[in-house]
């Protein structure tokens, strides 16, 4: 097959995916695999149609507050990995994390994303006190949890205190490659389990995976794929791999932005209006990440709310964005960014119209 042959097959295949919204994991794997420049510029404009189409021009914004940097697990490429005893742990108060919040409704945004590590210190009841609380003094707000893996039970109870949102990412569909990622007690049908159950539930689900992670081909980002095609969520967080020196992984290369972008574009044409952040990871491995990000048809960045103090203690991988100038200070930075580029930041919870 020579090389135009290729691209004309690849914009096929994109092709395909913008009416029917479905491929088999061949098609996908082909897709992926065989992706040119000139194909993922098409894919970006076709992208970028289908979400002004949903969404016009405007980019959410979500306040993150990292409240907890102690967890219990010990992924392989994960900064704060339970056995990383360089890691300076820290928790934020029922006030640290509202006064987070009222900054944070003070520079408009409405929607927060509580993220921490698997930590047993934060119980239902703590947890459901701090919802109630938030939801009290912000009943304008929306709320999002990403406190990863729970029982049934207790995804329900803090969906039942006032959580309106979950995003945990599946990381990896396939059992193999998440194995290889993840120590033995950790299965990605369990991770699998707490997603349907979150959206039995009712949450507004978000999931998601890394890109480039250690081992990964082409198949397993089809497998993402399909079953991001079954789980229809609202929400999917993707990003590249940042290998952090303190793991097993620190050797590894990490995830680029071509990739990523690429596959920001493919689940924009395959969810059309679902929400699709612009994530750290992408500016940190890149200057121009986020805008590249919104121009592949992502619709949400997500500033770093938390105190300064601690936020070069949640560093899942090195170099994080988000410590500095780019959290929620940078704000009006980023405005201009935006605008830069086309699109604006708006005051809005900006709810999923994937509902």
């Amino acid at each position: 097959m020579t090389p135009g042959d290729r691209e004309q097959k690849v914009k096929a295949l994109i092709d395909k995916l913008c009416l029917t919204r479905e491929l088999n994991r061949s098609e996908w794997t082909e897709l992926i695999r065989e992706r040119t420049p000139a194909a993922a510029e098409y894919l970006f404009e076709l992208a970028q149609d289908v979400r002004i189409r949903c969404y016009g021009r405007d980019i959410y914004i979500r306040g993150l507050i990292e409240f907890t940097n102690y967890c219990r697990n010990d992924c392989y490429y994960c900064g704060i990995r339970k056995s990383n005893t360089d890691v300076l742990r820290y928790r934020l108060t029922k006030e640290d994390i509202l006064a987070c919040c009222e900054e944070g409704y003070r520079l408009g945004f409405r929607t927060f994303v509580l993220q921490g590590g698997e930590d047993g210190w934060f119980t239902d009841e703590r947890l459901c006190d701090i919802i109630a609380a938030i939801r009290a003094q912000f009943p304008d707000c929306a709320l999002t949890l990403s406190v990863g893996e729970r029982s049934y039970d207790s995804y329900k109870r803090l969906y039942d205190a006032g959580a309106d949102r979950y995003l945990l990412r599946h990381e990896t569909y396939e059992a193999g490659h998440y194995g290889r990622l993840h120590p033995p007690a950790l299965s990605a049908s369990h991770r699998q389990k707490c997603l349907w159950d979150l959206k039995k539930i009712g949450y507004q689900v978000g999931t998601g995976f890394m890109v480039g992670s250690p081992y990964q081909t082409p198949e397993n980002l089809a497998d993402d794929m399909l079953f991001l095609t079954r789980l229809n969520p609202q929400m999917v967080g993707i990003g590249p791999f940042i290998p952090h020196h303190a793991t097993p992984f620190s050797h590894m290369p990490g995830g680029t932005a071509e990739l990523t972008v690429y596959m920001l574009g493919l689940v924009r044409l395959l969810l059309p209006r679902v929400l699709l952040p612009a994530t750290t990871a992408l500016g940190t491995i890149t200057e121009d990440g986020r805008e590249r990000g919104v121009l592949a048809g992502a619709n949400v960045v997500m500033p770093n709310l938390s105190p300064i103090q601690v936020r070069k203690k949640y560093l899942l991988y090195d170099n994080k964005l988000g410590t500095g100038d780019e959290a929620a200070e940078g704000l009006n930075k980023l405005k201009s960014r935006m605008e830069k580029i086309g699109y604006h930041i708006v005051v809005s919870r900006g709810d999923s119209q994937n509902i």
